[in-house]
């Protein structure tokens, strides 16, 4: 197998509120902006947005042709300060993903974690290896990278900007 998943973290200081960071990153349908390994996302059961119990339908990739779904479920919606999904696929187990944020200086500290609730089988090992992902944890750290170097990108491109003062 050579590796087993628990947790990892990666954050980063975004120029932005931590409540516009929360409503881009708890709309779900925005997260193939952000993360390199969704390819889309919507609500289902009758959810419309974020709050706890709440389900939606993710399609992940490995970044080639190859998809499947999962259906995560949101755990906290705590507006400006942190969402908690789950999602547990056959096979691949159960990982928390968290992110939470924090005021700091004129913007926002982003922490985003994955944490294994339930382990990945030794076949998903062989499976991730056959697709070419051979250093799952690796990948999931750089994946996470990007994310907040997307919703960087996004946010403060939505920060208005003061109107220039005449001299």
């Amino acid at each position: 197998m050579g590796q087993i998943l628990t947790t990892d973290t990666v954050e980063r200081v975004i120029n932005a509120s931590p409540g516009a960071l929360y409503d881009i990153v708890s709309d779900v349908t925005r997260m193939p902006e952000l993360s390199p390994e969704i390819r889309s996302c919507r609500w289902v059961r009758g959810a419309t947005g974020p709050v706890v119990g709440a389900r939606f339908r993710a399609i992940n990739t490995l970044g080639g042709p190859i998809t499947w779904p999962n259906w995560p479920v949101v755990l906290v919606a705590d507006h400006g300060r942190e969402f908690t999904i789950s999602r547990t696929e056959p096979l691949f187990g159960t990982l928390e993903w968290r992110y939470r944020f924090v005021p700091e200086g004129d913007g926002t500290r982003v922490i985003e974690t994955y944490a294994v609730t339930k382990p990945l089988t030794s076949t998903a090992y062989l499976l991730l290896r056959l697709f070419g992902d051979a250093d799952r944890a690796a990948t999931l750290r750089q994946g996470m990278a990007t994310t907040l170097e997307r919703l960087a990108v996004v946010a403060e491109r939505q920060v208005p900007t003061p109107p220039a003062q005449e001299v």
